[in-house]
């Protein structure tokens, strides 16, 4: 009888299931089914999928939103015709293949061999031994290295083309070989593979309900990956802990007085304005970790802005109404808590560049004296080097986040300013969490970093057109070119001491963007550049006892001059940071509580406005909001007479910095691969 009979021929002993055991066969069928299963889910789904694509959602990216497929023609074109690139490239690709089989050769028979290529260092896609130890896995891993490697140097390498269209077509060719890496298939995948093998293909169908879970929840075929639990924090009560009351608020903030730790603080109090793309709460992670929670133990009276989450009603909101109803109306309502007519000021990110137009504006009004003081993290305040994000600010794009916010309503949704957030770091941010949820079945874990990070606002559409064009494409505030009512903005003129932070490996921010923006201010500037990246670079409690930062008290005509005179300290720069403030704050007097000046207090910290999540179905209310009364009126800036110099005073018992070492700082080609786990 043949094995093609269609009959039962188990018994023969030629047949291959014939030594199987039934546990084995059990195994098997099981298998069986849960692959069946997985396909025919699969199909059903691609169906979907198909059909919510067909019906044109107009919420819906376009299926070229960078309008790129110019840009690929006109690089490909000119590296057609550059031979000796292509026969360079051509022959490295074709050494390298020679010398991988020949390598996987000897590696079968045991013998000790040199990878032909390697992975660039802290890319994490191969973390299991077995793309080092399985001969198979290996060659498949440097197969993928060699032809990414191969496909990326034709265009860097291209000439003839201008720098934006190179660095364009070169983001995209990036994005494209990442996601074309064996990692991310369930057949040149170990993980995968084992995984399938342990559970019976459970993985894949397990996978499979994942995906169709983040498809529901995106809504219209468009896919919301999951990063983390969403459901594993609180905020107010798992995170942004530190006590606290709102003291003022309007249409677009609130005003968080955090209270004191100790029975005295510096006179002049602090202010700081967080980035109005994520919630706050980010220096407010955790009390091991809150730069808050630090800043009220060192002695600061501490006011943050609580950006509102807008709705549709926000969306002819501009720069200058969060000028104005934002910082300015800030430090009235300082001034009103403790009669301080002069603030510190804080600005992170995109915080930071409204704070250097404020600080602008405020010289060119005769007003330069309310603020004090400014601090920049991260911030950038000259866009010629802004990095992977200036892709983001061509006409084509601008006018595609224009069509999205029209079909939102007159506002860009969390989404979408996550997703290009995560395109930068796509590996990490993308496919890591694509292998783990659909091809591994695993749920994300709660993490309270990546739950920050999901944690997205929306964007009126008139604020952020204006940013885009204004800041990132037409570079207007460095040039000298803005005037808001007609009132000129020139960086030059500022005169407030400035404490510059940077990050040694944000890709957001890149330092020498940053160091281009320190030079452009008229009075003294303090810049510092720290380890690690946009949000770990920024956040390094001292008790972590992590990273390092480098200083050097002059400021040379480039960054790489400033490099080679820089002296590094290990651990955190919050310390040096917080002896300059000190510098500026004044003197001792008592501890303030929250609402005990002329502003009463109306609910507890963290506020509402930063419990409103973009993803929920009832996206404009908050969570468990306490009740709002009434919003004061907003105020505008006014005339203050100038704070006079206090002395500086030192708490009694200030820790003492590590020492300094003087170490040339290693310049990064680019970012570095930070942890899955890491937006930073």
């Amino acid at each position: 009888m043949t094995h093609g009979s269609g009959s039962d021929d188990k018994g023969d002993p030629t047949h291959p299931w014939a030594n199987l055991t039934a546990a084995e066969l059990d195994a098997l069928d099981t298998v069986s089914r849960n692959l069946m299963q997985a396909s025919l889910q699969s199909q059903k789904l691609m169906s979907n999928v198909m059909q919510k694509a067909l019906e044109g959602e107009a919420v819906m990216p376009q299926a070229d939103p960078f309008h790129a497929a110019p840009e690929f023609k006109e690089v490909w074109q000119h590296i057609v015709t550059q031979p000796d690139l292509m026969m360079k490239a051509q022959a490295e690709l074709a050494k390298g293949y020679l010398d991988l089989w020949s390598n996987t050769t000897r590696r079968v028979m045991d013998k000790p061999v040199e990878p032909t290529i390697k992975p660039e260092p802290g890319d994490k896609r191969w973390r299991s031994d077995d793309w080092t130890e399985n001969p198979v896995f290996d060659a498949i891993k440097q197969s993928y290295l060699m032809n990414q490697h191969f496909m990326m140097g034709l265009v860097q390498g291209v000439e003839g083309v201008d720098e934006r269209t190179k660095r364009k077509v070169e983001f995209l060719t990036k994005q494209m070989t990442d996601a074309l890496s064996p990692t991310n298939f369930a057949l040149t995948n170990p993980d995968v593979l084992r995984e399938t093998m342990r559970t019976h293909g459970a993985n894949l169908t397990q996978g499979l309900e994942n995906l169709v879970e983040d498809l529901q929840a995106g809504g219209g075929g468009r896919l919301a990956l999951r990063q983390t639990d969403m459901d594993g924090f609180r905020v107010g009560i798992d995170l942004a802990t530190t006590p606290g009351k709102v003291v003022f608020q309007n249409e677009i903030i609130e005003l968080i007085q955090y209270a004191p730790t100790t029975e005295t603080v510096k006179q002049r109090p602090l202010l700081i304005a967080p980035p109005w793309i994520n919630k706050f709460y980010i220096l407010d992670l955790r009390e091991k970790n809150s730069m808050i929670r630090w800043l009220t133990q060192q002695g600061f009276t501490v006011f943050l802005i609580s950006w509102v989450n807008p709705g549709t009603e926000l969306k002819d909101k501009t720069f200058e109404d969060y000028m104005h109803q934002g910082l300015l109306a800030a430090i009235d309502a300082i001034e009103d808590a403790t009669g301080e007519t002069s603030v510190n000021t804080v600005g992170y990110c995109v915080g930071g560049t409204l704070l250097a137009s404020t600080l602008a504006w405020l010289e060119a009004n005769g007003q330069p004296e309310r603020i004090a003081s400014a601090t920049f993290f991260a911030a950038q305040t000259d866009f010629e080097l802004a990095g992977e994000l200036l892709l983001f600010v061509d006409d084509e794009w601008i006018a595609e986040i224009e069509r999205l916010m029209d079909a939102q309503g007159g506002v860009l949704d969390g989404r979408t300013m996550a997703d290009t957030f995560n395109l930068l770091r796509s590996n990490d941010l993308v496919w890591s969490f694509v292998v783990n949820n659909y091809l591994l079945g695993r749920q994300p874990q709660a993490f309270d970093l990546l739950f920050w990070n999901a944690d997205q606002t929306r964007m009126p559409k008139a604020l952020h057109l204006w940013y885009l064009k204004n800041m990132y494409r037409d570079n207007k505030l460095a040039k000298g070119e803005l005037d808001f009512n007609g009132v000129k903005l020139e960086l030059g003129s500022v005169r407030t001491p400035v404490y510059m932070q940077a990050s040694r490996d944000d890709h957001i921010a890149p330092y020498p963007s940053v160091y281009r923006g320190a030079r452009l201010f008229g009075g003294p500037v303090r810049y510092m550049m720290a380890g690690s990246g946009h949000i770990a670079g920024v956040i390094n409690h001292p008790d972590a006892h992590k990273y390092q930062y480098w200083t050097n008290d002059a400021l040379p005509g480039t960054v790489e001059e400033w490099l080679e005179g820089a002296t590094e300290t290990p651990g955190s720069w919050w310390l040096d940071w917080r002896d300059w403030l000190y510098q500026r704050s004044g003197k001792d007097v008592a501890a303030r509580q929250p609402g005990g000046g002329k502003l009463t207090a109306i609910r507890d910290a963290p506020g509402s406005n930063v419990l409103v999540r973009s993803d929920a179905k009832d996206a404009g209310k908050a969570e468990a909001a306490a009740p709002t009364p009434a919003a004061k009126p907003q105020t505008k800036a006014r005339p203050k007479a100038a704070a006079k110099a206090k002395p500086a005073t030192k708490p009694k018992a200030k820790p003492k910095a590590k020492t300094a070492t003087r170490t040339p700082v290693k310049k990064p080609a680019k970012a570095r691969a930070k942890t899955p786990s890491s937006p930073s």
